[in-house]
């Protein structure tokens, strides 16, 4: 059974901050957040919680997320959705602003709709925990800047025959993947990605997130499995390499 918090009691939204000592005092439990309105650091930093919310939260919604919890937000996210999380989930039915995973280290965002500028950016993976950011629409300028690891995918639904994404995707690029659907390409590709059609072999890695994308969101997985897909990794003689890589 869940536990129901009224995010707007009397008529007066919840305090960001009281509303984060609900949620800390509630770990192992499944929450629904009714009302939302533009709260800050929801879950942050959390375990084991299990949180659905209606309305819209604010920046930084599982920022630092944890093992075990799960966010489900029914309706529209704010800026730097699973800022630096490291593990769980968070489903997104409909849109999300700029920074989307910004320096996720784990975990898995799903976004129904669109994401703003630098999505993915700081994305980084270690031994076999892999960040992976999936976005159903479009996604604005600077994707995967600054990338170190991680899958992101670009699926572009609804916006077919242009390019899912805006300009300077994979910026400073130096490790992970970029998968985007479709035949377009993005303009002003930056010399430090390599591009090619992605193989079968390279989407082996992505159709596991590709299946709970459709299960969270009934989209058509024989039509994603079956389409085009551009794969950008980082160029290797692009100096990015030789500034952030550990030996």
């Amino acid at each position: 059974m869940s536990i129901c918090i009224e995010t707007k009691p009397n008529g007066q939204p919840m305090h960001f901050s009281q509303l984060g000592e609900q949620l800390r005092a509630l770990a192992g439990q499944s929450v629904i957040l009714q009302n939302c309105l533009g709260q800050r650091y929801i879950a942050a930093g959390q375990k084991n919680l299990r949180v659905e919310i209606e309305g819209i939260p604010g920046n930084a919604l599982g920022a630092y997320l944890g093992e075990g919890s799960s966010i489900t937000v029914h309706g529209n996210a704010q800026d730097a959705t699973g800022d630096t999380m490291s593990a769980g989930s968070i489903t997104i039915h409909g849109s999300t602003g700029d920074a989307a995973g910004y320096g996720m280290r784990g975990g898995m965002i799903l976004v129904k709709g669109n994401a703003g500028y630098r999505a993915g950016i700081h994305m980084k993976e270690y031994g076999k925990t892999c960040p992976k950011l999936i976005i159903g629409g479009c996604a604005g300028d600077f994707l995967g800047e600054y990338q170190a690891g991680g899958i992101i995918a670009v699926l572009g639904l609804g916006t077919e025959g242009k390019a899912p994404v805006g300009r300077f995707c994979g910026t400073g690029q130096h490790g992970g993947r970029i998968f985007l659907r479709g035949d377009a390409l993005p303009a002003e590709l930056p010399p430090q990605v390599s591009v090619r059609n992605a193989e079968q072999a390279d989407l082996a890695l992505l159709l596991p997130s590709l299946t709970q994308f459709c299960e969270a969101f009934g989209a058509d997985f024989s039509m994603l499995q079956a389409s085009p897909y551009w794969l950008l990794t980082p160029n290797s003689s692009n100096p990015y390499t030789d500034l952030y890589a550990i030996y």
